[in-house]
């Protein structure tokens, strides 16, 4: 296990990495800032990060929602002098919310969850895309996106709040939706058959789509449209 221990505070990052030493894990870095932090998810892979809430210029929950959208499988541990953030830690997708000062047992029992969220299913209603718009997050359920459109290495997400950008392929993110009525219809676009409001046969073929909700129209390529009626029998 790859721990990354992310504190303003030296003494503090030294009694946590004490006690995670005592817990036999050695696999640890340090950062004492965001842009430390940032730049240390994106050069390597880490499973969990014990992150401090309480640091000047970025706090640590502004920091998670960057860390997650880097990295949406790494587990979030909060370490917090306060209890007042929790609820919004735990919005966030934490797995843990330490108290300073925390005791060893409260540290182990923190990393035991990592074990249990893998190991548990996700339920259907609790899937969310954590997508980024400016400097800002959302946190979409699969039900509010009109559709998805490549753009690279990444996507861009068609929601009611606008376009956001999610840090995936297309063919990474079509898995994700495939069980939420969400189709292929173009190399580049996915669309959330939910949504749609109108479909118009249009030159060779291919099919234009409309949204209830969305003034927006996508266009299939041909075989994303012979895929469509293939699929739905049209």
């Amino acid at each position: 296990m790859k721990i990354l221990i992310v504190d303003d505070e030296e003494l503090a990052r030294a009694r946590l990495k004490r006690m995670l030493t005592t817990l036999e894990l050695k696999l640890l870095e340090e950062s004492s800032n965001a842009d430390e932090a940032i730049e240390a998810v994106k050069n390597n892979k880490f499973d969990v990060v014990f992150l401090d809430i309480n640091m000047p210029q970025v706090s640590g929950l502004e920091l998670a929602y960057e860390l997650k959208y880097l990295d949406e499988n790494i587990s979030i541990i909060f370490q917090t002098a306060y209890e007042n953030h929790a609820l919004k830690a735990f919005d966030i997708g934490a797995i843990g919310y330490l108290v300073k000062p925390y005791s060893l047992d409260q540290v182990k029992e923190s990393l035991s969850r990592i074990k249990t969220a893998d190991s548990d299913e996700k339920k259907d209603d609790d899937l969310r895309i954590l997508s980024k718009t400016g400097e800002s997050y959302l946190l979409l359920k699969p039900q509010e996106i009109f559709y998805v459109k490549a753009d690279l290495s990444e996507v861009m997400i068609r929601s009611a709040k606008g376009f956001s950008y999610y840090a995936q392929k297309i063919s990474d993110l079509e898995k994700k939706l495939e069980a939420y009525n969400f189709v292929r219809v173009h190399r580049s676009y996915l669309v959330n058959i939910d949504e749609i409001k109108e479909m118009h046969t249009i030159e060779q073929s291919k099919l234009r789509f409309s949204f209830r909700n969305c003034s927006d129209n996508v266009e299939s390529s041909k075989d994303g449209a012979k895929s469509f009626r293939e699929k739905f029998g049209g």
